[in-house]
């Protein structure tokens, strides 16, 4: 049965990262949670790069210079903080800088991270590196 669009109606939602919100909400505090937060912050942040020219490079950096900051405060595994930081800075930079350091980001990560996660990065790196 489908329903009827009426013809003043809202478009549906659509979220990029269902996988990635879900996991932030149901882990504990620590730093499990905190790397699940931390990976949804990257994955919005490159998705930018996604369509190339919507936002521009200057406000990327500016965006990512934003989320250091955000990260410092944040108790990330030990193990995990420069492979995050690493991911934040290629946000201002190329699609493959980023699809590169999303990678390196699950292989550091992967063990506090679910597979719908990790398949969340993966495919986004898989998109970034042949957006280029």
């Amino acid at each position: 049965m489908q329903t009827e669009k009426l013809p003043y109606s809202l478009s549906e939602l659509c979220f990029s990262f269902p996988a990635l919100a879900s996991l932030a909400g149901r882990l504990p505090l620590g730093g499990g949670r905190e790397a699940a937060l931390a990976s949804l912050l990257i994955a919005r942040l490159a998705s930018a790069l996604r369509a190339q020219g919507v936002i521009a490079v200057e406000d990327r950096k500016t965006r990512a210079g934003a989320a250091r900051v955000w990260l410092a405060s944040v108790a990330l595994p030990s193990n995990t903080r420069i492979p995050f930081a690493r991911a934040i800075d290629a946000t201002g930079g190329t699609a493959l800088q980023t699809a590169g350091a999303i990678r390196s980001l699950m292989a550091a990560a992967g063990g506090h991270l679910d597979d719908g996660a990790v398949g969340e990065l993966d495919k986004l790196a898989h998109d970034l590196a042949g957006a280029t």
